[in-house]
């Protein structure tokens, strides 16, 4: 990785540093990492630059706003060998998979009824809908992308920047070792998903957190109808975000998905 090519392409590099694993005898450095906050404006030109330096950026933010650890980047809590590949995984297969465990009863140690449970992924219950179609985008996704990450620096996150060598930001997610979703699935799983929704959706990977994930999305639904199959992928991708989240079910979870074009994630 060489993030000095960005300034051969006019774009000005902050200071920061290559990122050592906690993998192996510390060699491998799969991130370059800011020394402080990411400058606005900056995601969208490194953006711009990625087919000639490929170089993917991401704004990283740190565990519950603990700046001073910055974890997992600054820290080097990263996992990269052994990872599978995007590439590795059928999403169609991989979401289904993972519908049919978030929706299993368990009737010794579920709090909920049987038909509680299946109630929170109404209309659906236990049957998996299949993966939703994919639509058309709208605008450009790089430049809309480019807007959210300036758009979520606005807000003071604190979030640094991340360069990493990869064809896109769900081989990224792979090539860094991020280990954010782990109590559910493995990352090469989560980016299987994610670079099918960079086909489908539009989708670009922008901002990555210890356990959070935000997508930038040109293509949301424009209806109910199509959110609703796309909110049962989001519930199979992560659960946590209608288990955990201010919604009673995966109908009222929908609706916020109607025209957003960010989709953000958490596990616990």
């Amino acid at each position: 990785m060489d993030p000095e090519s960005l300034r051969g392409e006019g774009v000005p590099l902050p200071a920061g540093r290559g990122v050592a694993t906690d993998e192996g005898d510390g060699g491998a450095r799969p991130l370059w990492l800011s020394d402080g906050p990411a400058p606005f404006g900056l995601w969208g030109r490194i953006r711009a630059a990625h087919a000639r330096t490929g170089l993917w950026p991401l704004l990283l933010e740190p565990l519950d706003g603990e700046v001073g650890e910055f974890r997992p980047w600054a820290s080097g809590e990263l996992y990269p060998e052994g990872m599978s590949r995007p590439s590795d995984h059928d999403p169609a297969a991989v979401l289904a998979a993972w519908w049919e465990g978030c929706t299993a009863i368990d009737e010794e140690d579920d709090p909920l009824s049987s038909e509680e449970r299946l109630a929170v992924t109404a209309p659906y219950g236990a049957a998996w809908p299949g993966l939703a179609a994919g639509r058309a985008v709208a605008e450009d996704p790089d430049e809309l992308a480019a807007e959210n990450a300036d758009a979520l620096l606005s807000f003071g996150a604190g979030a640094r920047l991340g360069l990493v060598e990869a064809a896109s930001g769900a081989e990224a997610l792979v090539v860094t070792g991020w280990s954010g979703p782990a109590n559910h699935a493995g990352t090469g799983e989560i980016a299987a998903v994610v670079a099918d929704w960079e086909r489908r959706f539009g989708a670009r990977v922008f901002a990555v957190g210890f356990d959070t994930l935000r997508l930038s999305v040109a293509a949301p639904p424009a209806t109910l109808e199509e959110a609703l199959p796309i909110a049962a992928e989001h519930f199979a991708f992560c659960p946590d975000n209608v288990w955990q989240g201010s919604v009673k079910d995966l109908a009222e979870y929908a609706e916020r998905l109607v025209g957003a074009d960010v989709w953000a994630f958490w596990w616990d």
